[in-house]
């Protein structure tokens, strides 16, 4: 039997996404988004309220980055969802984090997360709150490869549970894409 929720925000898994830019004065904003993903074979899509500084920012430099957050930097990718920026300037420093330019785009990339998505704004909806961004790169640092590819063991990233309120390691492996299903397929 099963039980009915009606329309909720409910699915698995809902990465933990981390969007970085750069302020007018030239210092490092970044927010937690947990409503994204890849929405086309190099665009990533993610739904923005309008009244955050991230959104001024991407609209002003026309670049963003997306660093996938991970179970080593709960509390510091937490700590930059629930403050935001327009209360609390130096929220990213309180943060401990730190950030470098990305040779792609015009935002930073952030230093202790170990894999970023960096993206040129295509489009912003601002009823919607829908922002799309052209992947002009992938970054990952060397700690989290295993044979020159992002390996999510290492990573360890993150997923939101909008249901319980919390956030859950990633990283098992059950199986074998595009192999697998192979066996249910007539010779």
């Amino acid at each position: 039997m099963r039980k009915n929720f009606g329309a909720k925000t409910y699915l698995y898994p809902m990465p933990v996404l981390m969007i970085a830019t750069y302020n007018e004065d030239g210092t490092v904003d970044v927010m937690n988004a947990a409503w994204g993903g890849i929405s086309d074979t190099n665009q990533i899509s993610i739904c923005l309220e309008a009244s955050h500084r991230t959104v001024a920012n991407i609209k002003r430099t026309g670049a963003f980055t997306v660093s996938v957050a991970d179970a080593d930097h709960v509390v510091e990718c937490d700590y930059l969802g629930i403050v935001s920026a327009n209360k609390e300037p130096k929220k990213v420093e309180k943060a401990g984090f730190t950030a470098k330019k990305s040779e792609f785009v015009n935002a930073p990339v952030i230093s202790e997360l170990k894999m970023a998505l960096e993206c040129k704004l295509i489009s912003r909806n601002d009823e919607t709150g829908i922002t799309i961004g052209d992947i002009v790169n992938v970054s990952a640092d060397e700690s989290v490869l295993t044979d020159g590819k992002i390996d999510p063991q290492k990573l360890r990233p993150i997923t939101f549970d909008s249901v319980n309120n919390a956030y859950l390691v990633l990283g098992e492996k059950v199986g074998n894409a595009f192999r697998d299903g192979l066996k249910l397929k007539p010779l």
